[in-house]
């Protein structure tokens, strides 16, 4: 463990480097070359409800990494996720020392992906708070409270960057 980098959830056994707001994570995938998003939702998530959109980041041209943390429509856990999600990662040109946010639906399978990539030895693996959609309001709805979405933030759904665009043997297993 690096001292002063990782933090350990309260009783849930995560380690990773600290939670940042949606806010906070635009701002340094904005500012910085080096810092990527790591979408781990579901393909159906991606599909349907949308995805952050950083083409919008002037001066680069960012994409947002896709590697389910757990895999629709089992929900199972992809025991593969930090190997996927280092090769796509290593392919963009970011190192392990450089700023990577995982972000899902309402900031809680992101802590477990978050965990992940730091045992696999990233130094600044985050949490996005409120994830996407964020935390549910009262009635049951998202996106009222906080969350990409709620902020504001640029997505799209579907598109030219959406996610292997359901590729074939994914989307028969959907439909």
């Amino acid at each position: 463990m690096v001292f002063g980098v990782t933090k350990m959830c309260k009783g849930l056994g995560f380690m990773y480097s600290g939670d940042k707001t949606c806010i906070e994570t635009m701002a340094t995938l904005s500012s910085s070359d080096c810092a990527a998003m790591v979408d781990v939702r579901t393909t159906h998530e991606w599909q349907t409800i949308g995805v952050p959109d950083l083409s919008q980041i002037s001066g680069a041209s960012k994409e947002v990494v896709f590697v389910e943390w757990q895999m629709f429509p089992t929900m199972q856990v992809n025991l593969e996720f930090a190997n996927d999600t280092h090769a796509k990662l290593e392919a963009m040109g970011i190192a392990k020392n450089d700023p990577v946010f995982c972000l899902c639906r309402s900031g809680a399978r992101s802590k477990g992906a978050a965990s992940a990539l730091t045992a696999m030895g990233y130094t600044k693996a985050y949490n996005v708070l409120g994830g996407f959609e964020g935390d549910p309001d009262a009635t049951g709805k998202r996106t009222h409270i906080n969350g990409w979405v709620f902020d504001q933030l640029p997505s799209k759904i579907g598109g030219d960057n959406s996610p292997d665009k359901a590729e074939p043997e994914a989307k028969e297993q959907r439909e």
